[in-house]
């Protein structure tokens, strides 16, 4: 697919603009994700149903990325960017309120949409704009706003509901999401419109899944795509039940979210390093060290218990924050400026699968182990066969 032109824009618009937006996503989806489980919670009234819940709209979202090409066929990146973000400050805002099950679970996909190609479309923004800068430098300033908006979130959204109710964070959200939409408007981009061709569903899923085949057998691709994967395994393992062994461990809800807040540290003190560091030495040898090291937390965490663990839980943020700038940018080294747009949305199914794999993996290994701690051996796996990926690609 060739390269969108852009037609007109503010004199001011580069790679940065679009790398700030980081602070929109991360502040929007922080405020968000920390009520989202607990409204979920309210419909079901099921903590196992809720798990079945989010795996089907993880993998919803999978299904949206990988038709993300074909919107890009029928309409320019910013036409496609305005929309998402009105959709989502209209969808949230209608979500604060109480309203029946079905219409919230209806507006739950619909923003699920918007939000799956806002994540397509920022990337593919800043590497069209990225000149000289680099993805890395831009990778890490988008990641640092990200990480300063989910900072303060959770805060905000407890807050929030505790006065109003759940949902009532979600209007934030909203607010936040329309802040951006504003804010990308301020830009004056204009994009020549694409000529409308009309669907047809089987040349459509047949023309997906040649693009799926073009994508996996393009030099680099699976490699990029495997270590994508892994990287957000071990977020997706992180997420579920770092909360859950803090608690068993007979620690409280504040000493949890203390944990939580140190955890963000790393990312927010290594950011801009890691976008200078990575320009100089290379992205292989911050992720074999990442994934590394992740692999050496996660054994120990098997096994260590008490303050330690904690320790643990903290420390092995650093490892994330190694690898957060840099666990795309095989993809951008890798993919042609003009196959990027064509390719990114099976790149980006590497987001959303991991989220349907890892619960799974999870439960499987408490099943047979007995003792929630049993799921840090998968991220231990996962970890040492991302190294071992990683090594391969260099020889």
């Amino acid at each position: 697919m060739a390269k969108d032109k852009y037609l007109s824009m503010r004199n001011f618009v580069s790679g940065f603009s679009f790398a700030n937006f980081g602070l929109f996503t991360g502040f929007a989806d922080g405020i968000y994700n920390a009520v989202y489980s607990l409204v979920i919670l309210e419909i079901f009234r099921s903590s196992a149903v809720v798990g079945i819940y989010v795996a089907i709209y993880a993998a919803f979202c999978m299904i949206v990325g990988l038709f993300a090409n074909e919107l890009l066929r029928q309409f320019s990146k910013a036409k496609l960017f305005y929309f998402s973000m009105l959709m989502l400050a209209v969808c949230y805002a209608m979500m604060s309120f109480s309203i029946k099950p079905f219409t919230f679970i209806a507006l739950d996909y619909t923003t699920g949409v918007a939000i799956t190609l806002v994540g397509v479309l920022i990337p593919l923004f800043m590497s069209d704009f990225s000149k000289n800068v680099g993805m890395a430098k831009l990778n890490a300033r988008y990641h640092l706003w990200l990480n300063v908006g989910a900072l303060f979130a959770p805060m905000i959204a407890v807050a929030i509901a505790g006065y109003f109710g759940n949902r009532a964070a979600f209007f934030a959200s909203a607010l936040i999401y329309l802040a951006g939409w504003m804010f990308f408007k301020f830009f004056g981009i204009v994009q020549e419109d694409k000529k409308r061709r009309p669907v047809n569903p089987r040349r459509t899923v047949r023309a997906l899944w040649r693009n799926m085949r073009m994508f996996f057998a393009a030099p680099g691709m699976a490699r990029a795509y495997a270590i994508n994967f892994g990287y957000y395994s071990l977020r997706a393992m992180r997420y579920l039940y770092v909360p859950i062994v803090v608690i068993e461990n007979g620690f409280t809800k504040d000493t949890l979210g203390w944990v939580l807040t140190l955890g963000i540290i790393p990312y927010l003190v290594l950011s801009e390093f890691m976008g200078r560091a990575v320009r100089r030495f290379g992205k292989s040898i911050w992720l074999m060290m990442g994934f590394g090291s992740f692999a050496v937390f996660s054994a120990a965490a098997t096994v260590v218990t008490g303050f330690p663990l904690l320790a643990i839980f903290v420390l092995w943020q650093i490892s994330g924050a190694l690898m957060e700038s840099v666990h795309d940018l095989m993809f951008f080294d890798n993919a042609k400026k003009s196959d990027q747009s064509r390719f990114y949305g099976v790149f980006r199914t590497s987001v959303n699968l991991p989220n349907i794999v890892a619960p799974i993996l999870g439960a499987a290994c408490i099943a047979i182990y007995g003792t929630t701690a049993a799921v840090w051996a998968v991220t231990a796996t996962i970890g040492a066969l991302a190294v071992g990926v990683l090594v391969s690609g260099r020889r």
